[in-house]
């Protein structure tokens, strides 16, 4: 696709190989040298259309889809901010597993799984600067930038699209660890709770239960109780904004760590027991595989930080007097 350099209205038919791609990926390698911020707020401003409708930046392309591109000028392409060494060096750490078509990666904490919003890169970004040879890179899906665990990244178009199909006929299976606040050894087991999103002063977004909202759906299961808190492992059964966050927090057992949906007394004591971030961690993912008729399965287990809570929290107060 070449760069669009005079400001005029263009319309672009999307192919089967340009199909599955986020808009707002697709707008970045369309208007080259714009910046991401203007990208974004062409798609806010509804500049930019699909089908002569709005869209939002989450928006997948579809064979067929007709993409109205706004007068733009394009400037020459600006310096690209590479992300720090550490962090590419965590990032080709966090590497599970990898075929001709699929890589899987133990998101870490607190890295966004892309650029934008005021973020100059996320593991998309920082995975196609350590392969800048890799023809073909995109998400499957997302995590929150505080949730760490398996993320899916295709290698080939024919892939997303495959794993797009799945995600939308329930067919992977994904589980999180959580810790959450209070015994949840009586349930409930099954959360079936609409979400909706609300956007508060400032641009922060928030998610409520709302009957309103988009059908929300996620299954939990008590591992482990301890002195005020769980053990828990959840699977979605839909894959809503902060759905596993907010449908805790609604059974009355909000996570650890969540500043946004959490309980503050609960969160202060856990920091004291050295948790630094979000106990949510995306420990397993697995699907059959329908082109090569095999089962994927991948596991992340829970880091070495998350471990150590989960050890203060087994170790009895009078042994840590005795021990002290």
């Amino acid at each position: 696709m070449e760069k669009l350099d005079r400001p005029a209205v263009q319309w672009l038919d999307i192919s089967a190989e340009q199909a599955g791609q986020r808009i707002d990926n697709f707008l970045l390698r369309v208007l080259k040298g714009v910046p991401k911020s203007r990208i974004y707020r062409l798609l806010r401003r509804g500049e930019v259309r699909v089908n002569k409708g709005r869209i939002g930046p989450e928006y997948r392309l579809v064979s067929g889809d007709q993409v109205r591109i706004p007068p733009v000028r394009v400037a020459e392409p600006a310096v690209v901010a590479s992300p720090p060494g550490g962090v590419l060096q965590r990032l080709a750490a966090a590497v599970i597993y990898e075929d001709e078509r699929l890589l899987v990666l133990d998101k870490p904490a607190g890295v966004a799984v892309h650029g934008g919003s005021g973020l100059d890169y996320g593991v998309i970004e920082g995975l196609r600067a350590l392969r800048p040879r890799a023809p073909f890179l995109e998400l499957v899906h997302r995590l929150d930038r505080e949730t760490s665990g398996c993320l899916m990244v295709a290698k080939k178009r024919s892939e997303l699209r495959m794993l797009h199909e799945l995600l939308r006929t329930a067919g992977v299976h994904k589980r999180y660890l959580l810790l959450a606040m209070g015994d949840w050894r009586q349930g409930p087991w099954q959360v079936d709770a609409p979400l909706k999103k609300n956007q508060l002063s400032g641009g922060e977004r928030i998610v409520r239960v709302d009957e309103r909202g988009k059908p929300a759906r996620t299954r939990f299961r008590c591992l482990e109780t301890y002195a005020g808190a769980s053990l828990m492992e959840a699977e979605l059964e839909t894959g809503r904004t902060h759905q596993i966050r907010v449908h805790a927090a609604y059974t009355g057992h909000p996570l650890a760590g969540d500043a946004k949906y959490g309980d503050p007394a609960f969160n202060r004591r856990l920091r004291e027991l050295g948790l630094k971030r979000l106990f949510l961690h995306a420990h397993y993912v697995a699907f059959r595989d329908p082109e090569r008729d095999r089962a994927i399965e991948v596991s992340a287990p829970l880091s070495a930080d998350l471990r150590a809570v989960i050890q203060q929290l087994e170790t009895p107060p009078d042994t840590v007097a005795e021990n002290g």
